[in-house]
């Protein structure tokens, strides 16, 4: 946090110096542009020419002998010479315009520079809004991660409110039951996942033991050759790391106490946020509406609806997603002999919120418990190839059915969003990276299609009112005026 406010301190810093150094410049140009010695003068208005000079003793046979010969000349008398116009541009400037030169400063820089200069501060304008955003919703984390979530568990429980609301269950006992019947779910999840553990403890303690001794035994006689000395020499190493580290695990343990502190009340904020989603969800988005401008209302309110559609459709299919990866590495870590199978399958489930990623992440728990319990590589290589088969037949067949049309998003956008969500947020980032993805993706595809409808009526508006106009202007004045009097 205390890194981030100095770096938007030192951000603001260097874009006030950009400001100042840029008035300075426009000052300095000013002032040449003022005053410039190699300027040239525009010319003085000519007079035009005046009668001949003749002498005062005959003036009439001379005049007409002027008068004829322009006449009777094929060169045209000059007419009065005028001075080009000098631009607005240089009219306050106190200069005169040279023909040479371009009627502004901007004129003279070419179009491609001036197109590059004003996109990149645009961009930097935009990068420095969203680093604002990022700033406060990292200072506000456990605040937004509650919001999300709550949006979440309401998209996946909100059919069910509706579904009661329809059978005459009043709202408030629609929402209140269905919360509590999710609060309980939950809690029966980890329930068992702790009573799963502490059973089977004992068990894989031993086993692991026996476990740990047998690969101990095939690293010294297996194709990796080491000796007795090498493997204590490292077991040495590690114990020493543990040792010198003692203040930094401490710190640690503070630190994971501050986490559960935390956590506890995001936990918390989440409950209550999402009773009032599944409540009041529909006077809450009329309010958000209100905030809004005038112009964006109706755009918005047609916008909201079908986000709440995505992100419903989404949670739900990935659930299904989840369900289904969850079993599948269940079932053959079970086969291969691997304890805590149905813990790590409630693991997996867990883990599977996240696309793509997830699924593989949590499973690379049962590989290393495979590898730890069985003695040997063997086992811990046969759940790696479990886990991969999942996730092909998860991002090749279940995602596409199931997700395709709710998400619409391409894989590699999944997996970027996914990243860039880990990495700014954490495990809560990288679970709300693809819903917010995707809901984004529906929005901007409904106000373009808005915009394009809006367009298209606009023009065969213009169109009928062009042609009305054209009937009008051929028609003869009396059917105009037979129609006007009927």
């Amino acid at each position: 946090m205390a890194r981030g406010g100095k770096a938007f301190k030192a951000v603001a810093k260097g874009m006030a110096l950009v400001a100042s150094a840029a008035a300075v410049i426009e000052r300095r140009r000013r002032a040449a542009m003022a005053a410039d010695p190699h300027e040239l003068p525009v010319p003085a208005l000519a007079e035009a020419p005046g009668p001949v000079p003749v002498p005062r003793a005959d003036p009439a046979p001379a005049a007409q002998a002027v008068t004829t010969a322009v006449e009777e000349s094929p060169v045209p008398v000059p007419a009065t010479t005028t001075a080009p116009p000098v631009p607005a541009a240089h009219a306050g400037l106190g200069r005169e315009h040279h023909p040479g030169r371009p009627a502004t400063p901007a004129e003279a820089v070419p179009w491609g520079l001036r197109v590059a200069a004003e996109s990149t501060w645009r961009l930097l304008l935009l990068g420095a809004a969203l680093y604002v955003l990022f700033y406060v919703v990292d200072m506000l984390r456990l605040v937004a991660f509650s919001v999300l979530a709550s949006l979440l568990i309401a998209a996946l429980l909100e059919p069910s409110v509706s579904w009661l609301r329809r059978h005459g269950v009043p709202r408030s006992l629609a929402a209140g039951g269905v919360f509590l019947s999710g609060l309980a779910g939950i809690g029966l999840v980890g329930w068992f996942v702790v009573w799963q553990v502490s059973a089977n403890l004992p068990g894989v303690t031993n086993q692991a033991k026996d476990g740990i001794n047998r690969l101990r035994d095939w690293m010294v006689t297996g194709p990796l050759h080491l000796t007795q000395q090498q493997i204590k020499d490292f077991a040495d190493q590690i114990t020493k790391a543990i040792t010198t580290n003692t203040d930094q695990l401490t710190s640690v343990s503070i630190t994971g106490a501050q986490i559960a502190v935390e956590t506890l009340t995001a936990l918390l904020m989440t409950f209550f946020t999402t009773f009032f989603f599944l409540y009041d969800g529909a006077r809450i988005w009329n309010w958000a509406l209100r905030g809004l401008p005038r112009q964006s209302r109706f755009a918005m309110a047609g916008a909201g609806p079908k986000a709440w559609t995505t992100l419903t459709a989404y949670v739900r299919g990935t659930v299904c997603v989840a369900f289904i990866d969850a079993v599948c590495i269940g079932i053959g870590i079970d086969l291969l002999g691997v304890p805590l199978a149905m813990p790590l399958a409630v693991i997996i489930f867990l883990g599977a919120f996240v696309p793509l990623v997830g699924a593989l992440v949590t499973g690379t728990i049962a590989v290393l418990i495979a590898l730890v319990t069985q003695g040997g590589p063997w086992t811990a290589l046969m759940v790696l190839v479990v886990l991969i088969a999942v996730m092909q037949v998860e991002s090749h067949i279940l995602q596409p059915l199931i997700l395709g049309r709710a998400v619409r998003v391409h894989p590699l956008g999944v997996v970027l969003g996914v990243a860039a969500g880990g990495i700014i947020g954490g495990i809560g980032g990288a679970v709300v990276a693809v819903p917010l993805i995707a809901v984004t993706n529906t929005v901007v595809a409904h106000l373009r299609r808005r915009n394009e409808a809006g367009q298209a009526v606009f023009t065969a508006l213009e169109a009928a009112r062009e042609a009305a106009e054209r009937t009008a202007a051929t028609q003869p004045a009396g059917a105009q005026s037979a129609a006007a009097t009927d």
